[in-house]
């Protein structure tokens, strides 16, 4: 019987996770079986245990439960404990390993696959939320000038900018008080655009040769993308090639092996998508 894998959320129909950890599979020679299920919104942890005593060995999470997953782990990876949210699990018997793959997926995507150097950059971090603490600590150590998290509720910025002991480069704001600023590299870790919905960001955000990045992925231009080329955003990526890079991160934590990502990224690029994160 091969091993069974799984990604969580809700919603999850729209996941590409099950094509890549096929594709990464096939490529690798690993016998395994990955699904994607929808869990209630109050059923993660119940809907966790009965995966793992049918046998689940692994399993990624998604959109809502990201921080859900950080409490259920018995140990948590340096970098999910930094992040107090978690995307990935590793089951070992009584032991569950909590893993957050989701920074280092975005920067190899941001400086790798899209040649976007952090260091020196004006960075602004939109969200406060599972994503946004996934990457918030690998994004401050890959040296940027300054980073501002903003949010809707703008306690929350200031909580997780406050999880980063000593990290003078990060200030936290509320969306209206990013007025008369303007970055390099802005990232969008809302729900915004799974939802179709705008932000309510001022004008003058985007510097001259910016890139406009959203985590999540769309068959068309999320929202988020589609306000950045209206004000003058000089690139735009969304998050697929995150998910890949994050994905691979998984692999190589359950199966000891790292795939390669160009292959697999370059097979979803070809084929049509829908909107989703995870």
């Amino acid at each position: 019987m091969s091993d069974r894998y799984a990604v969580f959320g809700n919603p999850v129909s729209h996941s590409k996770s099950p094509a890549i950890h096929a594709a990464f599979a096939a490529a690798c020679n690993q016998d395994l079986a990955y699904e994607a299920i929808l869990v209630p919104l109050h059923g993660f942890a119940g809907s966790v245990r009965a995966f793992v005593a049918g046998g689940g060995c692994g399993a990624n999470v998604t959109l809502p439960f990201k921080q859900e997953a950080c409490r259920l782990a018995t140990r948590l990876t340096p970098r999910a404990g930094l992040a107090g949210a978690v995307n990935t699990l590793f089951f070992d018997g009584p032991a569950w390993l909590g893993d957050n793959t989701d920074g280092a997926g975005l920067l190899r995507d941001l400086t790798q696959n899209l040649g976007c150097p952090i260091v020196g950059m004006r960075v602004l971090l939109l969200g406060a939320g599972g994503a946004a603490r996934g990457v918030l600590g690998p994004l401050l150590e890959a040296g940027p000038r300054r980073l501002v998290i903003a949010n809707r509720t703008e306690a929350s910025a200031h909580e997780l900018a406050a999880r980063m002991p000593g990290a003078g480069a990060v200030s936290a704001c509320s969306y209206p008080q990013l007025a008369g600023q303007s970055f390099d590299l802005l990232i969008n870790a809302t729900s915004a655009s799974l939802a179709g919905a705008s932000l309510p960001l001022p004008d003058g955000l985007f510097a001259r040769d910016s890139l406009a990045y959203d985590m999540m992925y769309g068959a068309d231009e999320t929202p988020f993308l589609r306000l950045a080329g209206s004000r003058g955003a000089a690139r735009l990526a969304d998050g697929l090639g995150m998910l890949v890079e994050q994905a691979a991160e998984a692999f190589q934590l359950w199966r000891g092996v790292r795939p390669a990502t160009a292959p697999v990224l370059a097979m979803l690029r070809a084929g049509s998508r829908q909107t989703g994160s995870q």
